[in-house]
């Protein structure tokens, strides 16, 4: 049978240009440390809009669960056979082969890759926030991986080596209006992203949408660093990319090994779920790569 999944109409969730930039702002003040507050009527607002955004949140869940439930229901649930479905994602899944990618590698200008990175930084969550958000109260042995996995993102105890900064090298260097005019599928991301981790009861599939970006970043990532290489962006700028080319390979071997199947093995049912969270990432990626194309006029 396949899980739970309850579609709901457009129509209660207003615009999807609307809906993301609610929750991009919700985020933002969600995630960032403050102080309790200290008038209780601007605590109870607080709160209440708060409740009002997680619900919205959870519509917007709910529909992306709806329309990836079908196929996620086909994922095997015994362990190898688990992880050889899901290795399959790195060329059948959604968006995967996108011509976007050699395209940037090959002819985009300056101008029309620092308008992708924009897009593509507006729709980063950070990866090694979504990692630490996910593996509370994980078993000892898919625990132990996600924390290799995090300190990896916070270059092994070294500022210079941590990936989020090495981000910001390249915006910095590309001088990116990262608050500038972004399309809403990027936003969409990386709620998404946010709304896994967040949400106990959506941990498995967080577990699998993290996962599925390990599993399939490092071509795009290779593409994205030699189209910047090409247009003369400087090693120690594009370092990010270049990392990320390489890294993840290893990465997601150890994943789908040492979190993937012990979990489903544990818990064959998580299966699905981890499927689902897979799916929706895959998907939300095609959404944004169909929406870049459009707006830099590739002809396909």
């Amino acid at each position: 049978m396949p899980p739970r999944a309850t579609p709901i109409p457009r129509e209660v969730i207003d615009t999807d240009e609307r809906l993301h930039a609610q929750l991009a702002a919700f985020n933002r003040t969600r995630l960032a440390p403050r102080l309790p507050y200290s008038d209780e009527h601007q605590r109870a607002q607080t709160m209440q809009l708060e409740r009002a955004a997680e619900l919205v949140e959870r519509i917007f869940v709910e529909r992306e669960r709806a329309q990836i439930a079908r196929r996620a229901a086909t994922a095997p649930t015994e362990p190898e056979a688990f992880v050889r479905w899901f290795e399959t994602l790195r060329e059948e899944g959604p968006g995967q082969g996108d011509p976007l990618f050699p395209w940037l590698a090959e002819r985009a200008s300056l101008e029309q890759m620092r308008w992708f990175l924009q897009q593509e930084t507006a729709g980063e969550a950070g990866f090694d926030d979504l990692v630490a958000l996910t593996q509370i109260k994980l078993d000892a042995r898919p625990k132990l991986e996600l924390a290799r996995n995090y300190w990896d993102e916070m270059g092994c105890g070294h500022a210079g080596g941590m990936h989020g900064p090495l981000l910001q090298t390249l915006c910095d260097h590309l001088q990116l209006d990262v608050d500038g005019e972004i399309v809403w599928q990027s936003r969409a991301l990386s709620n998404l992203m946010v709304a896994l981790a967040c949400n106990r009861d959506y941990a498995y599939q967080s577990i699998g949408a993290l996962g599925v970006i390990e599993l399939t970043a490092p071509g795009r990532a290779a593409l994205v660093n030699a189209g910047l290489q090409r247009l003369g962006v400087p090693g120690q700028a594009r370092r990010y990319f270049a990392l990320h080319a390489t890294l993840d390979v290893k990465h997601s071997a150890a994943w789908n090994a040492e979190v993937l199947a012990p979990l489903v093995a544990e818990l064959p049912e998580c299966a699905h779920a981890i499927a689902e969270g897979a799916l929706m990432r895959l998907r939300a990626g095609e959404r944004c790569f169909e929406r870049y194309r459009q707006e830099l006029g590739i002809v396909t």
